[in-house]
């Protein structure tokens, strides 16, 4: 079964007076918000390479001559 949702806006009770409204008509969204997130927790906090410090690479360096 697939779900139809075609509401436009939905209206909630009103906050202090107020009238809330979520509204649906936000045109082209994109989906890289999570990146942008985490490049600026890196670029903050280093966080990529701290994360990475958690590991060992046991790949050989060298290239093994043919």
């Amino acid at each position: 079964m697939k779900t139809q949702c075609n509401e436009k806006q939905m209206e909630f009770r009103r906050l202090g007076g107020r009238k809330v409204v979520a509204d649906f008509a936000g045109g082209q969204i994109a989906s890289d918000g999570g990146a942008l997130l985490l490049g600026k927790l890196d670029e903050q906090m280093g966080l990529l390479s701290r994360f990475a410090s958690c590991f060992k690479d046991y790949r050989d360096a060298e290239p093994t001559p043919p």
